[in-house]
């Protein structure tokens, strides 16, 4: 049971007397998060990463030309639409609109020798050839690029000293990016043309025996201080690029402005990268150099911790959980004022799937809010679509997972 688990199962007493919240209200608590983001900058210093063996084609968007191999099964399985709601964890391709389920992870708590424990992935990622779903048990992050033929992976054991771009077809590691600093989790660029790894000077997914939390029954080690040092962004065709410091402030359980694990993205546009704060302005926005930069325009209303933000056109903005005691509703805002446009059904907003329909976590009325599934819903609509089948309400379940999108 990994942290945001433990806080989850605490809090039900209380969550049972009031509004259903989102699926990752613990995370924001305590904020083990699988990504994205924070704090002030100090100083940067460059260093030029260089390719370890072979080349490997930059992941664009469209149509197969004849130098890029054959088509990937999310190419090939052309439906708007395609639903597994008897499938949980999935077992083939699910997607919706211009977005697939390109991977997802479960995890668990691994004790430690010295009684500290970390949070482990287990990664299932799309099989291009066969249209399901595979355990790939070498990785410890895992993030797909859009077109969905290649994979950024990070070994067991963080932080890495390298890189991975794994191809998602033949299953091969084409190439090994070298990096000096310890890179904790990586990010593709909206284009699939630069990566945002995130360093640390310590696994972000320890757990400290020093800093426990009790869930009423037992008492188990808890986020451990946070040691993020900066972030290098790095161009995928040649592998180079530089690296940028970014102190971190560290002081003791609730004294920082980040978590354990708090990993950079990418702006919308790909010309700057984001961190999101626990405290107010809530994200900070840096260029390439490290040097901060003001929150662009269309992005000053997004929540770092609703993982749909902007819509593909930029004209919508996913927001907040806006439902009741007994039902379950989302916010999408208009992204240059923050007022709300539209209410609509889901529990937790996590992907565009086009500029009108997003895939979202939901629960059946009058269930756990721990148990929820994938469902497609649209902007001024009522209905949803299943996509998955329930995910388990136990947090240690193994029908527990967590969704990595892309665009197809």
């Amino acid at each position: 049971m990994n942290v945001a688990e433990l806080v989850r199962e605490s809090l039900r007493e209380q969550a049972d007397q009031g509004p259903p919240v989102p699926g990752n209200f613990a995370d924001r608590v305590l904020a083990v998060r699988r990504r994205r983001r924070t704090r002030a900058l100090v100083g940067t210093s460059l260093a030029v990463v260089t390719a370890a063996v072979v080349g490997v084609t930059v992941p664009t968007i469209g149509k197969d030309s004849a130098d890029k191999g054959p088509r990937p099964a999310s190419e090939l399985q052309t439906d708007d639409v395609i639903a597994r709601p008897g499938q949980t964890p999935p077992r083939d391709l699910i997607a919706a609109g211009g977005t697939a389920l390109a991977a997802y992870s479960t995890s668990k708590d691994v004790e430690q020798p010295d009684g500290d424990a970390v949070i482990t992935r287990t990664y299932r990622l799309l099989d291009q050839k066969t249209g399901t779903y595979r355990e790939d048990p070498r990785w410890s992050w895992v993030d797909v690029a859009p077109g969905m033929r290649t994979a950024v992976v990070l070994e067991r054991g963080l932080p890495a000293d390298r890189i991975g771009l794994l191809n998602l077809i033949t299953g091969k590691v084409e190439r090994w990016l070298p990096v000096q600093h310890g890179v904790g989790g990586v990010e593709f660029s909206p284009d699939g043309r630069k990566l945002v790894a995130t360093t640390y000077a310590e696994n972000p997914d320890r757990l400290d025996k020093d800093r426990p939390i009790n869930d009423g029954k037992s008492e188990r080690p808890g986020p451990a201080d946070p040691s993020r040092t900066g972030f290098y962004v790095l161009d995928v065709a040649s592998g180079k690029g530089s690296w940028s410091e970014v102190k971190t402030k560290r002081g003791g359980f609730g004294m920082s402005d980040l978590n354990t694990r708090q990993d950079f993205g990418f702006s919308e546009d790909g010309s700057l990268v984001y961190s999101g704060l626990l405290r107010a302005p809530n994200q900070q926005y840096y260029d390439f150099q490290g040097r901060k930069k003001s929150t662009p325009p269309r992005e000053r209303h997004l929540s770092w911790f609703v993982d749909a933000r902007l819509s593909p056109n930029g004209k919508l903005a996913a927001g907040d959980f806006a439902g009741g005691a007994k039902t379950t509703a989302t916010e999408v805002l208009d992204p240059l004022t923050g007022k709300r446009v539209a209410k609509i059904p889901g529990q937790q907003l996590l992907a565009w799937a086009d500029d009108k329909r997003l895939i979202a976590w939901d629960i059946a009325p009058g269930t756990s809010e721990y148990r929820n599934r994938l469902v497609l819903v649209t902007v001024g609509s009522k209905k949803t679509v299943p996509l998955s089948g329930f995910r388990s309400s136990k947090a240690d379940g193994v029908k527990r997972w967590t969704p990595i999108f892309a665009k197809r």
